[in-house]
């Protein structure tokens, strides 16, 4: 498949809005963090579920080129000598980087706003024949020329649940777009949007893991779906987050702390030069309490799903991603107490899946995947989901006091429109919680049944 991405760091479109500036304390340029050694990284799981902020009435990027249209040498403006990239010319200005490729927050806001959109879902209801109409706002960045979007599933999941959904695209200068949806993937929480637009201007992807803790970042998005366009900026608060959604999905995160607010979901995170290294996703909320903490923003990493980007837009879903083809639970801590080792027990076989072929039975308890250890029913779907379909791993399963080594050839996960069962989860328990656009807060107890794999 051809790659649609284009990983040329060199520029940056760029296009104010006057009527939607910031409220920053402007600086001649963005802080340059100080170089660190860092070590190998801790992964923490954190038994929250998060706030996923869509909107309050009421993601990653990439210049995803290809086939799209290609810019041409007309449109650049030279960059200073060691520049890291440059910006167009704009009824604005001229807006170049400086020699390190930094560019301060005036210029960079210039520079991406052009590049952020703002997303409104509404969907028309008739209760007792009364028509009423809903709203949930995010926010979103173009990904190509001719008009797809980056922004989150959950901002666009009336539309994938529902007919009679229209989704809304406002670009900085105003204009609205009808836009329709490509594809999404809830498990990652992305989806994809087209708008029938040419000559836009896509960002310019980044490279998330050269991130650092406490290197300068921003985003610009619509908090409350109200005040659009909104600049807000912080700094990389910490790596490889490893967080529970209240739909059960463990995601790996960057922690920041800019001010990320409903609606400014989907939202694209950009370094200091202007790349987009992560898609603002969510908030931690305190489910005890009921209050929500501040400075404690997510956002999901673009090298984690710029090849997921990719596949939506070429066929509305990502391909390749792996499928055991059972249904499991995670081992009682009863149980244990009677010799029954932790892991993954298997409630059911799906009939013709590689599980059945590979010889899992109903009542095995999985132990491990290719040697690494599976405590929970969430240890199993991180195992599966580090790999991708028609790998083969070796599966240790415990049945009857006997070890057992299975060979399995992973089956793919069925895609947007294809037949196959929905995903049943398992909520681990937390003292956390997202907050869903309108604002409920879904915190969660123990478990709510088996989870598939």
């Amino acid at each position: 498949m051809e790659n649609r991405f284009d990983y040329t760091f060199s520029e940056v479109q760029a296009e104010m809005q006057p009527s939607q500036a910031p409220h920053y304390t402007p600086g001649t340029s963005a802080p340059t963090p100080k170089k660190h050694r860092r070590g190998a990284v801790k992964f923490m799981a954190l038994a929250l579920a998060l706030a996923l902020v869509a909107g309050c009435a009421g993601f990653g990027g990439a210049a995803l080129y290809g086939k799209m249209n290609p810019r041409t040498a007309a449109e650049d403006v030279p960059a200073a000598p060691g520049a890291g990239i440059a910006a167009p010319v704009t009824p604005a200005g001229s807006v170049v980087a400086g020699p390190d490729g930094e560019m301060s927050p005036e210029e960079l806001y210039e520079a991406v706003l052009p590049s952020c959109v703002g997303i409104t879902v509404s969907t028309t209801v008739n209760i007792w024949g009364q028509t009423t109409t809903s709203a949930a706002s995010g926010s979103g960045f173009i990904l190509t020329a001719d008009g797809y979007i980056a922004t989150n599933y959950h901002v666009i999941e009336d539309a994938v649940q529902r007919d009679g959904v229209d989704i809304e695209v406002t670009l900085s200068n105003g204009e609205k777009y009808t836009g329709k949806l490509v594809g999404g993937d809830q498990d990652n929480d992305i989806a994809v949007v087209k708008i029938d637009a040419q000559g836009l201007s896509p960002v310019t992807v980044g490279e998330s893991s050269a991130l650092k803790v406490a290197q300068w970042v921003c985003t610009v998005g619509n908090p409350l779906g109200e005040l659009t366009f909104s600049f807000s900026d912080g700094r990389v608060s910490a790596l490889d987050r490893v967080i529970s959604t209240d739909n059960s999905e463990r995601m790996n995160m960057l922690q920041t702390n800019c001010a990320i607010n409903p609606g400014n979901s989907g939202g694209p995170l950009f370094d200091a030069q202007g790349r987009v290294v992560g898609i603002v996703t969510a908030k931690y909320t305190s489910a005890s309490s009921g209050v929500s903490a501040e400075g404690l923003g997510f956002a999901i990493p673009i090298d984690d799903v710029k090849d997921m980007l990719s596949d939506i837009m070429e066929h509305g879903y990502v391909t390749g991603k792996p499928l055991l083809g059972v249904s499991v639970s995670t081992v009682s801590d009863a149980m244990t107490r009677y010799g029954i080792p932790e892991g993954a027990a298997v409630e059911a076989v799906n009939e013709g899946s590689c599980a059945e072929k590979a010889g899992i039975q109903e009542g095995d308890i999985i132990t491990a995947m290719d040697g690494r250890a599976v405590a929970s029913s969430d240890d199993l779907s991180a195992a599966i989901s580090s790999h991708r379909a028609g790998d083969t791993v070796t599966v240790t399963v415990y049945r009857r006091g006997e070890t057992l080594e299975l060979t399995v050839t992973l089956d793919e996960k069925p895609g947007a429109g294809e037949s196959g069962e929905s995903e049943e989860t398992e909520a681990p328990e937390t003292d956390g919680s997202f907050t869903w656009p309108f604002g409920f807060d879904f915190g969660f107890g123990g478990s709510r049944g088996g989870q598939r794999a």
